[in-house]
């Protein structure tokens, strides 16, 4: 173990500091302790000289245990405030795998709270051992006599039975005065995390892109240097559709990405071991577009469950460190993205094609360290997914095989760690020893813990996508509000994955140079876990690569009680200026839980007063006044509902309220119909039927408009498709008659051959409506139309009679006919030719 060398520490430097005092040696031994709950261990120790009498030591526990011992509380002197604050240390031998919790108090403040690894309760033969840091500042401090007192938590949703897990081992514990200011308020590790926006599972297209930001403000990772993870596949159309976009928007919000081209699997290396012509073209196409805005590349993608080849991902890793690194002298490399599958006779895998059954080349390498470790000789970084506990799995966990691999860890693993997928299923439940009270939500809370104390970057699975997601999906991303985004709940009446996600973000992932501020309400809060954290963002160093940089001012509140708490603090901000910016708090919508703030002058104190649901997280993102530049509103669109009336949407631009702007005609003067708006949409009603209207909306108080759009005022709107009921007597495996009418135009029903007279498509919808025209979109497809239709109604699906015939168009066919009353509705081909007849998206429109 003492030949092991650490990983470098992610992050900033910690400035140089003056020892006040320490607390045993860093010997890789506690032997100098008391055994912790034994009649010898105190639970105060008042050190009276930075230097402790050995005899002294022996009355300190060698660590903390939630049943025998759950508190410490060490006092000392202090003849000055040290001005920069002061950093506290401990270095942890064992722990439990339950990944206890060291709440950390100066004078009865939360200063934070280390979340701890530990590999004891399972079965790795290896050790690791990890030194946690705290930055206290000095308003925690007082002239005399301080008290820090380190305290067991349990989890929060975790009972007394959870106590007895809650244990550590500590092999020395400090407390330094820092020289010079620190540049991050560090809080146990430095870490970064983030998650994956994409569409339908692979898109990362207009509506990933739209959403992205959305997402990342909410889940509290923007302006932080955070990390998302990019991995469009090369064998999926349009998945890196606007990718350069994608990457864009990453870089205007301050994020790094984590790139993965994914096409392993259809690589066959040339004789002499190296990548063929096709996919260096591919990757040097890739990196040549988009290498600037990525600060790192994963090799690959749980190979073993993939059935990928070993020499094909050694190749690519050679290919990045010599090519790659070329074009990109700023990237890091990454390990594949280990997921430990086995054998294929211990695990069927997936993916399989041919008659040879096996989970990568040679079957089931990824399970072997030695093999694996052929790639992280020759990558920056490691890797590892886990899912719900499988973190600390004996046999194929992330944290107990990177041991394995590295042979253990002396401070930290030996290479810095980006996990590029975690999360929990939604069949995950928390190990019933603990006692949860929500045992889906702690779970994942617990793996998201354990990650904070082990890796330095991780990132959650996707924040759309089935099973393991944090809002709700099955939609298309390109057809929604991103501000009607709705957290996804794995079970009703516990905890979302994305309040948790809120919550430690906030507390571990938010970056910058730390703020200086004061709790007024400090009796309230005495013993309480409630965290505070405000930083200055503009101190970040630019991005590899992007250059990327914020500018914004953050500053949180947690609150990890199981009850609710009111927090008032007044936070000294960087200048006596007015500022404005978002608030983030609870709500199960995008627009519910953010609102706009303006007007908030700095003297160039603040005051804020939260008032914290248990578990809740809120956060402010704030910039002085005069640096927020008016935006016009993007994405503006109009569309006509019922009650003659329009329903207008937009997407946000920082401000308060919007004003709705309307002319009659094409050409008149826009005036003012409504004012103080404060959601992005609005409808605006009794029209005249037939009429051609003018819109635009602006941020109040702005110069500068949306685009105009015109609609022509109408009460024949698109039924509602929910219920609806398709069918087809064309019998095609390829494509579902569903797939016409759920709102994605990338999905279709089509004939599988080429169209024939006497193929229909039937609408059963649901109930008798007055309908009068059809939309037959096949934009994507335009030579799919229709060579000829008839539509033909029914009232009982058996009796059908004609109400249009005609010949379809390129990319849409509209049809018209006189209103009729109808439940079932059939369009039946009546032509001949070469091409598919495809449906991408079908609407029935009427006046109801």
């Amino acid at each position: 173990m003492s030949e092991l060398s650490a990983a470098k520490d992610a992050g900033p430097a910690v400035p140089e500091g003056t020892v006040l005092w320490k607390l045993g040696q860093h010997d890789g031994s506690a032997a100098e302790f008391a055994a912790a709950g034994s009649n010898g261990a105190k639970g105060v120790f008042s050190i009276a000289s930075s230097t402790v009498k050995a005899a002294e030591l022996q009355t300190i526990p060698s660590g903390l245990h939630g049943e025998t011992n759950p508190e410490l509380r060490i006092t000392y002197k202090l003849d000055k405030i040290p001005v920069n604050g002061v950093l506290f240390r401990v270095s942890i031998l064992d722990a439990y795998k339950s990944v206890p919790q060291m709440s950390v108090f100066s004078n009865r403040q939360l200063s934070g709270i280390i979340q701890i690894a530990g590999v004891d309760g399972t079965d790795s033969k290896y050790d690791f051992r990890k030194t946690y840091e705290l930055y206290i500042p000095k308003e925690q401090l007082i002239s005399g006599t301080n008290e820090l007192t380190l305290r067991a938590a349990r989890g929060i949703y975790s009972s007394a039975a959870e106590d007895k897990y809650n244990w550590w081992t500590w092999d020395d514990l400090s407390l330094e005065a820092l020289k010079t200011p620190v540049k991050e308020p560090i809080h146990g590790s430095y870490t970064l995390t983030g998650t994956m926006v994409n569409n339908k599972q692979f898109y990362f297209d207009k509506g990933a892109v739209t959403h992205l930001p959305y997402i990342m403000k909410w889940l509290g990772i923007a302006y932080s240097g955070n990390i998302m993870r990019t991995s469009c596949a090369s064998d999926v159309g349009r998945s890196c559709e606007n990718m350069g976009d994608y990457y864009e928007v990453l870089k205007d919000y301050n994020m790094q990405a984590v790139a993965l081209y994914l096409y392993t699997g259809d690589i066959k290396l040339k004789e002499d071991g190296s990548l063929p012509d096709d996919a260096e073209k591919k990757l040097t196409d890739y990196f040549e577009q988009y290498s600037p805005y990525f600060q790192y590349y994963e090799v690959d993608n749980e190979p073993g469950l993939f059935n990928r080849s070993k020499a094909v991902n050694l190749a690519i890793a050679d290919w990045l460190n010599k090519k790659g690194k070329t074009i990109a002298p700023h990237l890091q490399t990454v390990a594949p993205g280990w997921a430990y599958w086995p054998g294929y006779s211990e695990d069927s895998c997936g993916n399989q094609k041919g008659t040879v059954k096996q989970c990568g080349d040679p079957d089931g390498w990824e399970r072997d360290p030695e093999q694996r470790n052929e790639l992280e000789e020759v990558t920056d970084l490691t890797n590892g997914h886990s899912y719900g506990e499988s973190y600390i799995f004996s046999n194929g966990g992330s944290f107990t095989e990177n041991l394995k691999t590295f042979g253990g860890a002396v401070d930290g693993l030996s290479k810095k760690m980006l996990t590029t997928e975690f999360g929990t299923s939604d069949t995950h439940v928390d190990a019933y020893q603990y006692g949860a009270s929500e045992r889906t939500a702690a779970v994942f809370d617990r793996i998201m813990r354990g990650h904070i104390g082990y890796a330095d970057m991780f990132v959650q699975h996707a924040a759309f996508f089935k099973n393991f997601s944090l809002f709700k999906y099955g939609f298309n991303l390109e057809e929604h509000d991103p501000g009607a985004t709705e957290i996804y709940y794995t079970k009703e009446g516990e905890d979302s994955r994305v309040s948790i996600m809120r919550r430690l973000d906030l507390a571990y992932a938010t970056h910058g140079t730390p703020l200086s501020y004061q709790i007024t309400n400090k009796d309230d809060l005495a013993d309480k876990l409630v965290y505070v954290r405000a930083v200055d963002t503009s101190t970040l160093e630019p991005l590899a690569g992007s250059g990327a940089t914020s500018n914004k001012l953050l500053v949180n509140f947690v609150n990890f009680e199981e009850t609710e708490q009111t927090v008032k603090v007044k936070v000294t901000m960087p200048e006596k200026t007015v500022y404005e910016g978002e608030r983030f708090g609870s709500g199960d919508t995008y627009d519910e839980a953010r609102s706009y703030i303006s007007g908030r002058n700095a003297l160039p104190v603040l005051e804020f007063t939260e008032t914290l649901a248990p578990g809740e997280a809120v956060q402010y993102i704030l910039q002085p006044s005069s640096e927020v530049a008016d935006v016009a509103p993007q994405g503006f669109k109009a569309a006509a509902v019922k009650g003659l009336s329009m329903h207008l949407s937009w997407l946000e631009a920082p401000g308060a309220s919007y004003e709705v702007l309307r002319a009659d005609g094409p050409s008149g003067d826009l005036k003012v119909i409504a004012t103080g708006v404060q959601s992005t949409e609005y409808t605006d009603r009794k029209l005249q039927e037939g009429t051609l209207y003018t819109y635009a909306v602006r941020v109040s108080g702005s110069g500068v408009m949306s685009e105009k759009t015109q609609i022509t005022a109408t009460e024949l709107v698109p039924l509602d498709r929910t219920g609806w009921k398709v069918t087809s007597n064309v019998n095609t495996a390829a494509s579902k008659p569903e797939s016409a009418i759920d709102g994605d135009r990338r999905t279709r029903w089509d004939t599988g051959k080429h169209q024939a007279s006497g193929e229909y498509f039937q609408i059963d919808l649901g109930a008798v409506h007055a309908v009068e025209a059809i939309d037959l979109d096949y934009t994507l497809s335009s030579y799919d139309y229709p060579r000829g239709y008839t539509v033909q109604v029914s009232d009982d699906a058996k009796s059908w009679r004609q109400v249009a015939s005609g010949k379809g168009k390129l990319e849409m066919t509209k049809i018209a006919f006189s209103p009729v009353k109808t439940r079932y509705i059939r369009i039946l081909q009546t032509g001949s030719g070469g091409n598919y007849w495809s449906i991408q998206e079908l609407q029935v429109y009427s006046r109801e």
